[in-house]
Parts: C-alpha cells; sequence; structure tokens
C-alpha cells in the first residue's frame, strides 16, 4: 500500500518559454477564459442542481484554449495555462450551488438576490485563492502527491504546444486523442442507451442487505492509473468497511420487510453510512491539516522571505514569484469586513437580530479559521485523486455541521421562526466557506499544472482571482433561471420537475438536525472512531515498513458511491501494472509518460463529452435521456454490452500506449 504513485508527473518537461518576455497574463487570454466560462459554469449549474454531479472544467478549457490559441503565431503554453487557470477556477466555483439553493428549499429566499450572492460567491472564492497561495509550496512544489488532473492539464497543454514539435510530442498527441476519442465514444453511447456503464446490485447478507457495482467510466480509469496503486488499495479499504460491514449491519433486521430492496439499501447508506463516511473524513483530514501544518508554516514563512527579497530588489525566478504576503494577508483581513456586513444585513430585521453581535463575531472568526483547514484539506483531497472525484460535498456536510453546532451554542431556540432563521444563516455562513472549498479544490490543480509548464505563479493567482469574479457574475443568473423553469425539490410550492438539489437538501437537513437537536451525532462519531484506527495503522506502516495506507482516502472510499469508488482501484491496478511493464523496457520513462498522455486522453474525452451532453439536455429543456433512441426491451442486454466494450477498449488503448512506446 505505497503511496508512491504513477510517475508520469515526473516525466512531464516544461515547456520552452524562449528568450525575452513570455506572453502569459493577455487580454486575449481573459477574454477567451472570459467566454469559456460562460459555457462551463451554465453546464455545471445544471448537471449539479439536476444529479449532484460537476465536472472539472481545466481540461476541456485547455483543449479549446489551444484551438483558439494557436491560432495566432505568438501564443505561448504559458498564456493557454492562464486561460484553463480563468475557466476552471469560475466553472469549479459553480459546486455553490450544493449550499445555496438551500435558503430557497428552507423558504428563506424567494429568488436569488443578485449583489448577496454574487458578493457571497466573489469573497468565499477569493479567500479561497489567498488560502491557497501559501499552500502552493506545501502541497505543491514540496510535495509528491499525483495531481492526477494537473499533471493532466499539462501533459495536454505540452502535446497541443506548436513549439514542441519533436516526433514523441506528435506521438504522445496522438494516444491523447484515441484516448479521447474512445472515453467520448463510450460516454455517448450510453447516452443513447446502446450500452450501459452502471453495473449495480443489491445482495442480502444474513438479515441485512448491501449493494456493490460500479461505473464502466474510462474518465475514473484514468484518474486510478495517475494516483497510483497506493490511493487505490486504500479506498477499496474504505469503501469494504461501509459495503463490506457498515451498510449490512446498518439494513439488519430491516431489509425483509422493505418493499423495495434496492431503494431500502440506497436510502441507508446516503442518510446514515454516509454520515460515518463524513465522520471518518472529518478525523482524517484534522490529522492530515495537522500533519501538513508544518509544511504550511513554512510555506508562509518562504513567502514572507521572497515577498522581502523582491521588495529589495533581488531578482527571484518566475517560478517562484507569488503574490505578496503582504496583499494575501491583507486581502484576507479586509474581505471580513464585508462579510460582516453581509451577515448583519442577513440577521438585520429578523426574530434573531438581537443576537446578531455574538452570531457575527464567532461567525467571521469561524471563517477565519475554518477556511484554512477547508483549503488545506480540499487542496490534499485534490491532489491526492483529482478535483472531480474529490469528496467535497462531505466537506461541505463537515464544515454545515460545524457552523450549526456553534450558531446553537450562541442562539439556540425552540420556536419555529427563530430555528428556520438559524438554518437560513448558517447556510448563508456555510456558503461562504463552501467558497473557499470549491476553489482550493481547484486551485492547486492550476497551480501544479503552471509548475509543469513554467508558468508564474503570481500571474495565476491574479488569473484564479479574475476566474472568481467570472464565475461570481455568471452564477446567480443561471440559478434564477433554473429557479424559474424547474424549481427545486422540497423548496415552497415545487413541482413534479423539480431540479433534485441533493446536495443543498442533504445539507439542509443536516442543519435542521443539529438546530433542532436530532441529529445522530452517533453516526459521525462512530466514523471518527473508524479514521482513528485507520489512522493508527498508517502511522504503524509508515514506521515500520515502506507501505502506507492515507486515511483520507479511506475516508473518501466510505464516502463516495460504489460507482466512483470502484473503478479508481482498478484503473490504479491498470496503471500499476503497465508502469511495472515499462520498467523492463529500453527506455522506461518515454513508456511511463505514453501511459501517462493515455490516461490523460481518458480523462479529456469523458470531460469533454459531459459539456456537449449538458448543453445537449439544456437545448433539449431539461428532457431526461434526451438521446436514448435503443428500445426499453435492450435494457437488459445493454450492461453486457458495456462491459465487453468497455474492457476491449482498455486493452486497445493500452496496447497502443505500448507500441508508440517501444516504436523507433
Amino acid at each position: 500500500m505505497s503511496t508512491t504513485t504513477s510517475s508520469g508527473s515526473a516525466a512531464v518537461k516544461p515547456s520552452s518559454a524562449g528568450s525575452g518576455q513570455v506572453k502569459e497574463l493577455t487580454i486575449r487570454g481573459v477574454l477567451i477564459g472570459g467566454v469559456i466560462t460562460l459555457v462551463f459554469t451554465a453546464a455545471n449549474v445544471y448537471l449539479g442542481l439536476k444529479v449532484g454531479l460537476t465536472f472539472a472544467t481545466s481540461i476541456p478549457a485547455a483543449v479549446i484554449s489551444m484551438a483558439i490559441l494557436r491560432r495566432f503565431s505568438d501564443h505561448t503554453i504559458q498564456e493557454n495555462n492562464i486561460v484553463q487557470t480563468i475557466a476552471s477556477a469560475a466553472g469549479t466555483l459553480s459546486a455553490i450551488i450544493f449550499v445555496l439553493p438551500g435558503l430557497i428549499i428552507v423558504g428563506w429566499w424567494t429568488g436569488f438576490p443578485y449583489l448577496q450572492t454574487v458578493l457571497v460567491i466573489i469573497l468565499g472564492g477569493i479567500l479561497g485563492v489567498t488560502y491557497s497561495i501559501p499552500l502552493r509550496r506545501a502541497l505543491v512544489t514540496n510535495s509528491d502527491l499525483p495531481y492526477p488532473e494537473g499533471v493532466a492539464g499539462a501533459e495536454v497543454l505540452r502535446v497541443g504546444d506548436t513549439s514542441e514539435g519533436a516526433e514523441e510530442s506528435s506521438r504522445g498527441l496522438g494516444v491523447i486523442v484515441r484516448g479521447s476519442i474512445a472515453s467520448a465514444a463510450l460516454y455517448f453511447l450510453n447516452a443513447l442507451k446502446a450500452i450501459s456503464v452502471d453495473i449495480s446490485g443489491v445482495f442480502r447478507v444474513g438479515a441485512g442487505a448491501t449493494m456493490m457495482g460500479t461505473s464502466l467510466s474510462l474518465a475514473l480509469a484514468g484518474v486510478g492509473h495517475l494516483v497510483g496503486i497506493g490511493v487505490g488499495i486504500a479506498m477499496i479499504v474504505g469503501l469494504l468497511i461501509s459495503y463490506g460491514v457498515l451498510l449490512p449491519v446498518r439494513t439488519w433486521g430491516g431489509a425483509a420487510a422493505a418493499p423495495d430492496l434496492a431503494d431500502f439499501v440506497s436510502t441507508t447508506f446516503a442518510s446514515e453510512v454516509r454520515i460515518v463516511g463524513a465522520g471518518a473524513i472529518a478525523i482524517a483530514a484534522i490529522w492530515t491539516f495537522l500533519k501538513i501544518l508544518g509544511p504550511i508554516v513554512s510555506g508562509i514563512r518562504d513567502s514572507l522571505a521572497s515577498s522581502a527579497k523582491r521588495d529589495a530588489g533581488e531578482e527571484l525566478p518566475l517560478t517562484e514569484r507569488d503574490l505578496s504576503m503582504k496583499t494575501v494577508i491583507g486581502v484576507t483581513v479586509g474581505s471580513m469586513l464585508p462579510i460582516g456586513v453581509l451577515l448583519w444585513l442577513f440577521l438585520h430585521g429578523t426574530p434573531m437580530a438581537h443576537h446578531t453581535a455574538g452570531l457575527i463575531g464567532a461567525s467571521i472568526l469561524f471563517i477565519l479559521l475554518t477556511g484554512l483547514v477547508v483549503a488545506s484539506v480540499c487542496g490534499y483531497m485534490a491532489g491526492l485523486i483529482g478535483s472531480s472525484n474529490s469528496p467535497i460535498s462531505g466537506v461541505g456536510i463537515l464544515v454545515a455541521v460545524s457552523a450549526a453546532a456553534l450558531v446553537r451554542t450562541i442562539a439556540s431556540s425552540s420556536s419555529p421562526d427563530d430555528v428556520r432563521t438559524l438554518v437560513a444563516y448558517t447556510l448563508f455562513v456555510t456558503a461562504v466557506v463552501f467558497g473557499v472549498a470549491t476553489i482550493s479544490n481547484d486551485n492547486l490543480q492550476d497551480l501544479k499544472t503552471g509548475q509543469l509548464v513554467d508558468s508564474t505563479p503570481w500571474k495565476q493567482q491574479v488569473a484564479l482571482v479574475i476566474g472568481v469574479v467570472f464565475g461570481a457574475i455568471v452564477i446567480p443568473p443561471v440559478l434564477s433561471l433554473m429557479q424559474g423553469a424547474f424549481g427545486f425539490a422540497g423548496a415552497p410550492g415545487a413541482g413534479a420537475d423539480a431540479l433534485a438539489a441533493p446536495q443543498a437538501n442533504l445539507i439542509k437537513h443536516l442543519v435542521q438536525g443539529v438546530l433542532g437537536g436530532d441529529l445522530n451525532w452517533s453516526l459521525l462519531g462512530l466514523g471518527a472512531v473508524i479514521g482513528a484506527v485507520v489512522i493508527a495503522i498508517d502511522e504503524i506502516l509508515r514506521r515500520g515498513s515502506k507501505y502506507s495506507l492515507p486515511p483520507l482516502a479511506v475516508g473518501m472510499g466510505m464516502y463516495l458511491p460504489t460507482s466512483v469508488t470502484v473503478m479508481i482501484p482498478v484503473g490504479a491496478a491498470l496503471g500499476h501494472l503497465y508502469d511495472r511493464w515499462a520498467q523492463r523496457t529500453a527506455n522506461p520513462e518515454r513508456a511511463k509518460r505514453m501511459g501517462t498522455l493515455m490516461a490523460t486522453g481518458l480523462i479529456v474525452g469523458e470531460s469533454l463529452a459531459g459539456v456537449v451532453y449538458a448543453g445537449i439536455v439544456v437545448a433539449f429543456g431539461g428532457k431526461e435521456d434526451p438521446l436514448a433512441i435503443m428500445p426499453e426491451g435492450f435494457a437488459g442486454v445493454a450492461p453486457w454490452v458495456g462491459v465487453v466494450l468497455f474492457i476491449a477498449t482498455l486493452w486497445y488503448l493500452y496496447r497502443g500506449a505500448r507500441q508508440e512506446s517501444t516504436r523507433d
């Protein structure tokens, strides 16, 4: 269970920046990033509200950026990187929809007040940027985290850069293209219902039951290849704990009487077992934060020293130039004032107005301190398994529960109106911290890409702020459009076609549980105990052997559905076998690089397909399965066709990568 990952990142070489001033943060790049933002953010908001999933936008943005900028003879790989940084920051910020619709569902807002919503998103997003700046040195520069999507993004930028005209680059581009086409084709075959990529089943275990399955996602397999076997094994351990032990125990005695066994099992997982997983993530997150606290402090110290050198006129390498720590600290502390004003306006005229001073003071301290922890943990999780698969909703749950517990100690009340006010206020505070989480979940991936292509950190950090502003401007009108067209499930007056908004509903229910006094704390406590045992095992393994059991990866395996969890370890195993083969070739680094490029293609293809499909769904007015053409009778055959095609596609792609690795 070594944490040594696939060495794709080691094979990435930065693009030559050439001599003289390198085009990087340009007006045209900002404009292109802004246009891409409009499309991706709208798509992410819709999909997140409908099915509870969002997609990472950095790689699709990089592909589109290259297609546009390569028409300009003076474009650079660094400029392309800025474009994808802007677009990915805005796209990932759309995950704020996991919290904000809760204010509609609870009946506090009847719509999304534009200025208020924009400011919440901007302030949370900017804090996410400022908190991630000292983390760059701790978790990117001086870390061996795999950053699968950051590495994949760098590979895409490299092979698409016209200045890299070598034969190997051409081969690499071919490998990416083949992987992308295959991944996109499988995605759309599933949309057509010609195959099924969802393989799952429910099984009785004594008097209880469990479920098992996976999604035949080539993108998840690609992520697994990039993160390595250590993370894969840890996720399997988490999966066995949740589905092999906890789910049968929590369903014990109820399975026989359930009218719909599958629905009973899935509901138990979502409402009980997943909360245990959140508890495991919580204790693992705290432990991870404590372990990286030293590198964080060192990173802050290095950033301060770097700022002092620049102020003294000393010339630093481009790749070591962050935004000044004076600016970072000033913006972070200065953001607390407008946040305080927003909180005051939120409470003004409410039944809880007499608690304004205590609530605002505690909330600002909570945002200030929790923001750093959340940024560190989300950045670490993204580095571990990628931004797309990082269980950011689990972090959101923990933040919401913690905020609710804090609010309850200051202004508890049994009155329904008072409880409703406190629930809404807690969701509002959570939204600010969640903005920090969404951005830090993406920022460090972008900064990893920048490191690998020789970008200037401070310019990327400015681009991240620009992306936050773009996203904040776009998200509220899209949310308003979705509310007007569909509504949200659970909200007053919601119809049958209302968007599910699953995370927003879950977080709202948990906050109500804390403030109403009926949350099952024992589930979170059980998760914390399990997480503590895993931490102890990991520490023993690290001290006595070359192996490890990353606690956060175990927690994620417990929390995430099997549709995500299973395929990442499968990809990790395939990547491990491929790298072992590569080690025996005449040029191991080239062989491993081709494997990394193939995995990159798998992620690229499905990401782009997700964007296109989101547009199709919107164009069809939200119709479920708008591309389905196969008759219902084919549903029994579709999973078997999917399995065969999936295995055949992976065999073909890995065979192609091996051939390209050994071809003279």
